[in-house]
């Protein structure tokens, strides 16, 4: 009862090529390599333009202490 054998993980493979098809596999595995991809090249935009691209954000609400927030509230009118 050890680690799995390669039998068993082509076994495996058949049962889930027989269950989703080998056009879905292909498009699941596509997506997930644009996705990478993207995620890659967001990465190096970051690390090229540290500062660039990004907007401050703005300075945090009044705190009185650390369990209250100070907000304005607006009335709803009526129509």
């Amino acid at each position: 009862m050890g680690s799995m054998s390669i039998w068993h993980w082509l076994i495996v493979l058949v049962v889930v090529m027989l269950v989703f098809g080998t056009k879905k596999l292909g498009n699941i595995g596509s997506d997930l390599g644009k996705a990478v991809k993207g995620f890659k090249d967001g990465v190096k935009t970051d690390e090229e333009k540290p500062n660039g691209g990004a907007t401050p954000t703005p300075p945090p609400s009044q705190v009185t202490d650390k369990g209250t927030i100070e907000v304005e509230a607006k009335e709803k009118q009526k129509l």
